[in-house]
């Protein structure tokens, strides 16, 4: 409720020094001989808005990560402090019941002691909210004054507006960048962790994957940490089989829509093929496991094939094939309908007929469109976890087999990081080390997509 009083309180304040700043923007306008100003009211006016608040958003997302544990030492103040536990699980969670009985977000407490701590919480809580309060007038008004009294008739608002904008433009651009670093960061500083416990050669060529979270940490068995069943598992389902069923379906649809379809159909069809991008993946998972991999195995089974299981990766890529279709689609067809329209009228001039134009002119022209898609499609095939758990399980096999079971990078990691295994022993740490050649080769194809557009890029008038 705090964060939300702040926020509302700084836009309020920004809306109030927004219409001041405008009607004195206006009061120079009417006072000026020709009655003009260097910047246009408007612009005074958000001049004085952002110096509000900019400086109190800036303050409330750092009095939201400090409030909390000043509130928290508080009251650790109060003499019922004493029969705290010294450290621990039990310590946390008798003040965390008190902290919700504190805020009205439950109704009593499990612990009688965190009985104690509700009043001294309560406290605390209105005593540092008050904090919060005047602390954010005290910066809006000191904002507002500041940028009100800059105001003059020959004021260049507009530039110092841009500025600001700009800046927060390039702060924007640097979270992304930041948050990847420290993606990229955390991974190596793990995965460093783990080649300390286990050769990186045996786990980039080793054979058999079958970690054990509850053998010696400080002796691991190299031989279960071979990670070459789970980049084949990877590769063979998102992008061997799912690709077979995406890139020759997107394609085509795309043609088809952008060179034979009618306008009405293609206004009905192309918005219902990019609703399967939105369908949830557990949705996808469900089709898999219940419809698609036991009519396979059945089918199998009818051709001879007694071996054949309910759980396969034919059926984890044929779905996750059908989920990556619009990925291809879309962006063939995007890439196509930009070629320009001359391009198709001369070949059809020169006596091409439509589909030698499709395969001459427009598709190598639209190239560089068309192999984006795919690279993004294949990026979030490698990716995907929940269709593979559902339709072909956990287990790591090397085989060529489409209707064997196998498992994939992603669904290991989640294996790894999920249940009470310490992040002290290979097996949790072997996690970091896979999410890190995922995050390697997710790179490579995003490096392979962008040589290959900038290589067949055509510019057009």
């Amino acid at each position: 409720m705090s964060l939300t009083l702040l926020l509302l309180l700084a836009l309020g304040l920004g809306l109030a020094g927004w219409l001041a700043a405008r009607a004195r923007a206006w009061s120079f306008r009417r006072a000026s001989p020709n009655g003009r100003l260097a910047s246009l009211p408007t612009y005074h006016a958000w001049y004085v808005a952002l110096w509000i608040i900019l400086p109190v958003l800036i303050f409330v997302g750092i009095w939201s990560a400090i409030a909390p544990g000043l509130i928290t030492q508080a009251v650790l103040t109060a003499p019922a402090a004493d029969q705290l536990p010294a450290f621990g699980f039990q310590r946390q969670t008798i003040l965390n019941e008190a902290r919700a009985v504190a805020t009205g977000a439950a109704q009593g407490v499990f612990n009688p002691l965190a009985r104690e701590f509700v009043e001294p919480y309560r406290e605390a809580i209105g005593r540092y909210n008050w904090i919060g309060v005047t602390v954010t007038l005290t910066i809006a008004f000191l904002g507002g004054v500041y940028a009100f009294l800059r105001l003059k008739p020959d004021f260049a608002a507009r530039n110092r507006v841009e500025k600001i904008v700009m800046a927060i433009l390039l702060g924007a651009s640097l979270v992304a960048i930041l948050t990847t670093l420290g993606i990229f960061v955390s991974l190596v500083f793990e995965t460093i962790r783990f080649f300390g416990m286990v050769n990186p050669i045996d786990f980039l060529f080793g054979l058999h994957w079958g970690p054990d979270p509850m053998s010696n940490a400080e002796n691991p068995d190299p031989s279960r940490y071979g990670a070459i069943p789970l980049f084949w598992g990877t590769l063979f389902i998102g992008a061997i089989i799912a690709m077979i069923v995406a890139i020759p379906l997107g394609l085509m649809s795309a043609i088809y829509l952008t060179q034979y379809a009618n306008p009405k159909f293609r206004a009905w069809v192309k918005p219902a093929l990019e609703i399967l991008a939105g369908v949830p993946t557990v949705v996808y998972g469900y089709f898999a496991a219940l419809t698609i991999a036991p009519a396979i195995r059945d089918f199998a089974i009818s051709l001879g094939a007694s071996s054949a299981s309910s759980e396969s990766a034919l059926a984890a890529g044929l779905v996750m094939g059908v989920m990556i279709i619009p990925f291809v689609s879309s962006m063939a067809d995007d890439s196509i309908a930009a070629v320009p329209q001359a391009m198709r009228d001369g070949s059809l001039a020169m006596g091409a007929t439509t589909n030698e134009t499709i395969r001459r002119v427009l598709v190598p022209a639209a190239l560089p469109g068309i192999v984006a898609g795919v690279m993004l499609a294949i990026s979030r095939a490698i990716g995907e976890t929940m269709i593979v758990v559902m339709a072909a399980s956990t287990a790591a096999n090397l085989s060529a087999n489409p209707l064997d079971s196998m498992t994939t990078v992603t669904v290991q990691i989640v294996a790894m990081l999920t249940g009470e295994g310490s992040f002290d022993h290979p097996a949790t740490l072997s996690a970091f080390a896979l999410g890190f050649v995922l995050f390697l080769v997710t790179l490579g194809l995003n490096f392979i997509a962008l040589r290959v557009v900038k290589r067949f890029r055509e510019a057009y008038e």
